[in-house]
């Protein structure tokens, strides 16, 4: 049975109030891959009663009000994504699709959708209840941020929301704890106490040991005090040893205790194995479903957290650095129950989470003292006291292939090679080519060069390389002809337009031509936009090249994609701009030709850089096919 949606829904179940109304900006889908699902299944199974707004119209209130009042308050939350990003491609342009809404249709959400929400429910509700805010778009946001899409530092998303607290990370422990306190008459002023947590109060009523960050006029003003607040949250983000930050703001406090435990095995477990209905709810049906839902449809999440910590992505500010996984008898459960299924071919798209091979700790001492404050686990190597071990994830899969009805189950999250080549055993590495790969192994070492790889937290060019002699040797011993497909980053601050172009003779050498590339994009709550903002690396404080105007952005990206005609202009120019002329002509290392001519001199008109069995989609996939 779903999650009551509708005033019928609620008559239904003989419910006049529901605990908790959750407005969120996704299409309902009740399937463990989408955290409102995850929330309310979790607040059900404790016993409390929740009812969803989904997607409601924010020009008025009226919408806000269709269920009612709820009996402790109200949920909010943007979705799975953060609005914005949601909203607009990294150069600032409406996306014309929305994968979390009916049919893929754009604009069913608005932009800041959590902002925009609470307001929406304090306009229909006034100070009646009280407002808790989270998913991605709130708990990246719990401190002053650079906001990219408005080119200046806001405000911490509870001032401008008006939400009384602020659930950070993936929210189970402090849902929980908050409906307790509610339930049991405690006011939402009173819940201050909770781990996981971000409220507002007043200079006389500040945690006890915390740690005093620079304040929003000192961060929306010096930049290099906007790094060093970075630089301090960052350090305290673990649930061991994570001390209190406070940060004053508009004549109030911002308080974010210290971060929830990860969820046990058990708890993930409990969590993963609640009762799901794993689709759309039907009322989408006509308008052509939810498109998000076949990501995860028949994947499998194994764990959380993350200790590869690379600086542009912000999991370290939500998961945290120390990973837990769910048992393997829970996820043979979990794929038992999915064979079940009418729609279910044989095929486990997935098994993993942000990091498909973490499956514990990466060592024992995160367990008593939590993760380490000024080192990383993989970065620039391997920490000594690192435990490479992929035995309990070999275990998993091969008790997944043994499940009747299961042909065949792959594994699409990121492997981290650098993590797999640690590991003294090569075992894991033959069952994932032999088992697990769909002919092409999606890796991401985002560049090459060992300059930008530095600011990037990833490991160097040796170690990817390194990885691919042993993956072509491994496969070619088991007699198959399978592919490294690597994802890679364009204008990431350190890059320069010379490694840049180091990167396309990379891929010129290799014979390499991607599809798709990714540009950075600044948002909140990773390192990497803190560089972006404020041309400082928070780790070290020194300066650091950032590659900001839109022309230098254009040709960086480019670069990655060289042989396509409408690219000639700006790798001429870049190549240009770099003195790195020796590039253009017609020997086997250049990238184009001249511009304006052929081999003998006469002039011609050229639209792009390589004939057009060679700027061909076609022609690309034949040269990733034929060397990797």
């Amino acid at each position: 049975m779903f999650i009551p949606v509708s005033r019928r829904d609620l008559d239904a179940l003989g419910i006049e109030k529901p605990d908790f109304i959750y407005v969120i900006g996704d299409a309902y889908v009740d399937h463990s891959g989408f955290g409102p699902a995850i929330i309310s299944r979790v607040l059900q199974a404790r016993g409390y009663t929740v009812a969803i707004i989904s997607q409601p119209d924010w020009h008025s209130a009226e919408d806000f009000k269709a269920l009612g009042e709820p009996r402790l308050g109200f949920l909010v939350s943007a979705g799975n994504m953060d609005s914005m990003v949601n909203h607009y491609t990294v150069n600032k342009k409406p996306r014309s699709e929305d994968m979390y809404s009916p049919g893929g249709e754009a604009g069913h959400r608005p932009d800041r959708a959590t902002i925009v929400y609470s307001n929406r429910i304090r306009e229909a509700f006034g100070k009646k209840y009280p407002i808790i805010i989270g998913g991605i778009e709130a708990s990246l946001r719990r401190f002053a941020h650079y906001d990219y899409w408005s080119d200046k530092v806001r405000r911490s998303i509870l001032i401008d929301s008006g939400a009384d607290i602020l659930i950070y990370g993936m929210g189970e422990h402090q849902i929980i704890e908050i409906a307790d306190c509610l339930d049991s008459g405690l006011s939402v002023s009173d819940v201050t106490f909770i781990k996981g947590t971000s409220y507002l109060t007043d200079k006389d009523n500040l945690p006890e040991g915390h740690i005093l960050l620079p304040s929003f006029d000192e961060v929306s003003t010096d930049k290099e005090k906007y790094a060093l607040s970075s630089k301090l949250e960052y350090g305290e983000q673990d649930a061991v040893r994570g001390k209190p930050l406070v940060q004053f703001d508009a004549k109030k406090y911002v308080v974010q205790n210290p971060p929830s435990p990860p969820l046990t095995t058990e708890e993930l477990d409990w969590v993963y194995e609640l009762p799901y209905e794993n689709k759309a709810h039907p009322m989408y049906d006509k308008l052509g479903g939810v498109p998000a839902i076949k990501e995860v449809e028949f994947s499998l999440t194994s764990c959380r957290g993350c200790f590869g910590a690379c600086t542009f992505c912000s999991l370290t500010f939500h998961q945290g650095r120390t990973v837990t996984a769910r048992s393997k008898e829970s996820l043979v459960r979990e794929a038992t129950k999915m064979t079940e299924s009418p729609n279910f071919k044989g095929y486990i798209h997935d098994v993993g989470g942000p990091t498909a091979n973490f499956r514990k700790t990466s060592c024992e001492k995160q367990l008593t003292h939590g993760v380490c404050k000024d080192r990383q686990c993989l970065y620039p190597y391997p920490c000594r006291n690192l435990e490479a071990d992929h035995s309990d994830y070999i275990d998993v899969l091969r008790s997944l292939r043994k499940i009747k009805g299961v042909k065949k189950v792959f594994i699409r999250s990121g492997v981290r090679y650098d993590y797999l080549l640690a590991d003294k055993s090569d075992e894991f590495l033959y069952e994932l080519c032999k088992h697990h790969i769909s002919g092409q192994l999606r890796i991401a070492p985002e560049h090459i060069s060992d300059n930008v790889l530095k600011y990037m937290g990833k490991p160097k060019k040796e170690v990817y390389d390194r990885f691919m002699r042993k993956f072509e040797a491994v496969n070619k011993s088991l007699g198959l002809q399978q592919y490294a497909v690597p994802y890679l980053m364009s204008s990431h601050p350190g890059s320069t337009l010379k490694d840049a172009i180091a990167l396309a003779e990379f891929l010129r050498d290799k014979n390499i031509q991607p599809q798709q590339v990714q540009d950075f994009y600044p948002t909140p709550g990773s390192l990497a936009t803190t560089m972006y903002y404020t041309g400082i690396d928070p780790r070290t404080m020194e300066k650091v090249f950032v590659p900001k105007t839109f022309k230098e952005k254009q040709m960086q990206r480019a670069l990655l994609q060289y042989r396509s005609p409408e690219n000639y202009d700006l790798v001429f120019r870049a190549l240009t701009e770099a003195k790195r002329t020796d590039l253009i002509g017609y020997g086997g290392e250049c990238l184009i030709k001249p511009k304006g001519e052929n081999k003998n001199g006469k002039v011609i008109k050229r639209k792009g850089s390589f004939h057009k069995d060679k700027g061909s989609s076609q022609g690309g996939n034949r040269r990733i096919k034929k060397r990797g």
